[in-house]
């Protein structure tokens, strides 16, 4: 800090100078970002100029940034997230809505947990500490923040209503407990998330293998809402971006198939195997039945094989090296025949059952039937294993195939006829999918189904930095809930962390031991925390009424907010985050707590920033930190430079010398300014809308403001393009820079609007520059009750466009015309052009093609 503070003095002295340096004002006149930031910082706060409530008589617009986890230091590549919806948030107010733009902390969850045993502290302590520095961080950016808002997802107050969310659920059948299969680390004795296993070994212990286990684990039942989910997809469509609808339509996963049952032929009790298939037309061509390492029948089939003992090396090795759903595609197929058969139900031929580690347990049956001749994997798998490769469906036009010969398969569904399918041959795919799901319906080895790739929410985390899950276990009543006049059930605060041992909470006898809510007799507390998620998937809807002891929201207040206009963060977040967001509103919307099915009208991915190719991160090393920033050149700059520096859904590489030069832009404005404010402060600003007597000096730069301010406008309210902005302001500023001295040719008036216009929209960008250069101006009044002003029609008119032209559809040259010149005008300096003319060659010109101020295409022989 010190090393800022010795350079922020050199900059004002070299700036006092008049040097050339970063700092120069060159006419002796100081910008100072620091003493300027905090003082208008400490107006707005004063003024409570942020603080809003729900008004009915106003039109209301709710823009929000997805909540940030505190830990570590702010750097700047949160900093551009939260940039982006301060804009949005700032020219909304402008434009005359009723504003709501709140912040919070996500601030459960094991990161915090381990950071807190790493460095002798309580995670509270640890938590706290970082929300402090990183509020810090966003009050000396200037976000324009209702902090009265602010909810932290750690406090009882808040977690409170997980509890009672959970229990409404639990009343509708909607959270249950059940058995299911996990990742289990035997060090650190918890749960481990796929993305935790790392070729086998936990990811925080190097030497220690994952085991396989089942647990007793609490769910959430996502799967009941499937349908709705998917459905209300197209409530988003031209809303959302195209990638994420997508993502989430593909993690849902709807399939319309059929199930059918194997028989396992010659192990006894061993019984069926089912697979569900969308496409029960090829299962003539099934040359293996292929189960997921984890299916229950793999040890019975194991049992008094030929190939046991070669099977379980395979089968445990297998297991360490779980494959992932998102690699499937990629990762390399391995497999292994377990010495047994099943009966295909309708060729009675028996098939041999492999185990691949390309089938997952947690989709579908956790079987599937592979018919090489027309799956990409199966053909992949039993072309590398020497199974047979039956072709059972031929296009119907085009070369006959074969399985011997073929180098990829054939899956087209509708360009297909059934051969090698017994009584089905000769029919297109279609109709052998109804007639085959029917036969099988009729022999009762099979039905018609719809199944999701989505799986119920497993909740259950073995940690203590989480809400506690409110029932209890009691040998008399079983599980019984905890009654809502007993909420929250608190986390204790004196609790034993050593990140092993299993959950510290059931380590802790003074909250396990309870007496039963229903009975009075001894019980014992559920000691599983939830999962993160659910402080995240409805902290929005607590925005809207952060402080009510009664409820976890008022209806009413929430009605009028909701739902969210502008909801802004990272692609990262599209499936878990999203999904389980618009399941909790459909949730709480059959409570009757709300009356919409999705929270998030629009939503927008910005662009990851990146330091050396990578996004920013602590773990790599490679952030920027925001308060550095913001010492060194001060917060409009760092603003500027973030919404300057590429599109917003675009990345951008983090580039000092790329800051040196918002930095420098900013210092000029202000000097712009400073050197006018003085003889302008008690000037009236009007605008010139008759240019008959104006000077061709004021002609040209009010022309240019309002052109810019035209763009501008459309900029911030239609494209987000905040990058072309901020480079229109920048010409509008070296065109009045240009234009010096404007006490030369360009009135007052003149010289203050356009001054005025400059600052207004330099405004949602840079809110600190822009009120002092305000102030400047002569107005007593923050910009917050100033409107986005109005562009002159007749002044923002384009003087100049560049027409493409084109001869026969090629572009052949450029024109730089008037605005609104008539397609006589156009074509005949197209027609003038040697470039143009070049291409003619002499050549009759038979018809003549205007796009206005845009093309000319001259058709000829």
């Amino acid at each position: 800090m010190e090393t800022w503070r010795a350079e922020r003095e050199s900059v004002l002295a070299e700036s006092n100078a008049g040097g050339e340096g970063r700092g120069s004002l060159q006419e002796g006149s100081r910008y100072d970002p620091w003493a300027i930031e905090a003082k208008w910082q400490r107006r707005w706060e004063e003024g409570r100029v942020f603080e809003v409530e729900a008004d009915p008589s106003k039109p209301k617009y709710y823009v929000l940034e997805m909540l940030p986890y505190p830990s570590g230091t702010m750097h700047m590549g949160h900093m551009r997230n939260y940039a982006i919806g301060d804009v949005v948030a700032r020219v909304k107010r402008m434009r005359g809505f009723n504003v709501l733009h709140p912040m919070g902390w996500d601030a459960f969850g094991l990161p915090a947990e381990n950071a807190a045993i790493k460095n002798h502290t309580h995670p509270r302590t640890w938590t706290n500490n970082n929300i402090a520095e990183f509020q810090r961080t966003l009050r000396r950016f200037g976000f324009s923040y209702d902090w009265r808002r602010e909810i932290s997802t750690c406090e009882p107050e808040y977690y409170r209503w997980n509890q009672w969310f959970f229990l409404r659920m639990l009343e509708r059948g909607l959270a249950y407990r059940k058995k299911s299969r996990v990742n289990w680390c035997p060090k650190c004795c918890t749960v481990l998330a796929n993305e935790q296993v790392i070729n086998g070994y936990c990811w925080r212990h190097e030497d220690t293998l994952v085991e396989v286990r089942e647990l007793e684990q609490w769910f959430l039942k996502t799967t009941a809402y499937a349908e709705q989910l998917i459905d209300d997809l197209k409530l988003l469509e031209g809303s959302w971006p195209d990638r994420v609808i997508t993502m989430q339509r593909n993690w849902i996963g709807k399939s319309i198939g059929a199930r059918v049952k194997f028989a396992v032929a010659e192990v006894a009790g061993a019984g069926e195997i089912e697979v569900f298939t969308t496409r029960i037309d090829t299962i003539y061509g099934a040359t293996a039945i292929i189960l997921a390492p984890g299916h229950p029948l793999v040890g019975k089939l194991l049992e008094g094989s030929p190939a046991r003992g070669e099977a379980e090396e395979q089968l445990k090795t297998m297991r360490l090296a779980s494959v992932k759903a998102e690699d499937l595609e990629t990762a390399e197929k391995v497999g292994f025949f377990t010495g047994r058969y099943a009966t295909n139900p309708f060729s009675g031929e028996k098939i041999p059952i492999w185990v691949g580690n390309f089938v997952l347990m947690e989709y579908g049956t956790g079987a599937i039937m592979a018919v090489p001749a027309h799956d990409e994997r199966d053909f992949e798998f039993c072309r590398k294993y020497g199974l047979p490769v039956r072709v059972v469906v031929q296009p119907t036009n085009g070369e006959a195939l074969s399985g011997e010969t073929m180098t990829a398969p054939f899956d087209e569904h509708e360009n297909g006829t059934l051969v090698n399918s017994g009584p089905y041959n000769g029919l297109p795919v279609d109709d052998a999918i109804d007639a085959m799901a029917a036969h099988a319906t009729a022999k009762g080895f099979g039905k018609r189904e719809t199944t999701y790739r989505l799986k119920d929410w497993g909740i259950s985390r073995q940690r203590y930095w989480g809400t506690p899950i409110p029932v209890v276990y009691c040998e008399k009543d079983g599980i019984v809930a905890v009654p809502d006049k007993n909420l929250p059930v608190i986390l204790p605060a004196d609790v034993a962390l050593t990140g092993e041992g299993g959950s510290p909470l059931a380590a802790t006898p003074e909250f396990v031991n309870t007496t039963c809510p229903k009975c009075g007799g001894p019980a014992r507390r559920e000691t599983d925390t939830m999962d993160t998620f659910v402080d995240s998937s409805w902290y929005f809807y607590r925005y809207c009424d952060p402080h009510n002891d009664q409820a976890a929201f008022d209806s009413g207040k929430v009605g009028y907010w909701f739902p969210i206009d502008q909801y802004i963060g990272g692609i990262t977040h599209a499936i878990l985050h999203l999904l389980y967001s618009r399941f909790w509103c459909k949730v709480m919307r059959d409570l009757g707590l709300v009356t919409h099915s999705e929270p998030i009208a629009r939503l927008f991915t910005q662009g990851m920033v990146l330091k050396g190719g990578t996004a920013m991160s602590k773990s790599k090393g490679n952030i920027v930190g925001a308060i550095d920033m913001a010492e060194k050149y001060g917060a409009d700059t760092g603003r500027l430079y973030m919404l300057f520096a590429n599109q917003p859904e675009k990345d951008l590489e983090w580039s000092e010398d790329s800051i040196e030069g918002a930095w420098r832009f900013v210092n000029k404005v202000y000097r712009l300014v400073e050197r006018h404010a003085a003889v302008l402060r008690d000037v009236d600003a009007r605008a010139v809308a008759d240019l008959a007597g104006a000077t061709e000096k004021e002609r040209k730069l009010l022309r240019k403001t309002h052109e810019t301010l035209r763009r501008v406008t459309q900029d911030f309210d239609v494209r987000w393009h905040f990058n072309s902005a901020i480079a229109l302001i920048m010409e509008l500023h070296n065109e009045i820079y240009a234009a010096e001295p404007l006490s030369e040719g360009v009135r007052p008036e003149v010289r203050k609007e356009v001054l005025e216009l400059l600052t207004l929209m330099l405004a949602p960008m840079t809110p600190h520059l822009a009120e002092e250069l305000w102030e400047m101006l002569g107005h007593t009044g923050g910009l917050w009750i100033v409107k986005w002003p109005a562009f002159n029609a007749e002044l923002a008119k384009e003087v100049e466009v560049e027409i493409v032209v084109q001869v026969n559809g090629r572009v052949r040259g450029k024109l730089v015309v008037a605005a609104g010149l008539s397609e006589a005008g156009v074509v005949s300096k197209a027609l003038a052009d040697p470039a143009v003319a070049h291409h003619l060659n002499g050549k009759e010109v038979v018809k003549r093609i205007v796009v206005p101020d845009k093309l000319v295409n001259l058709v000829v022989k």
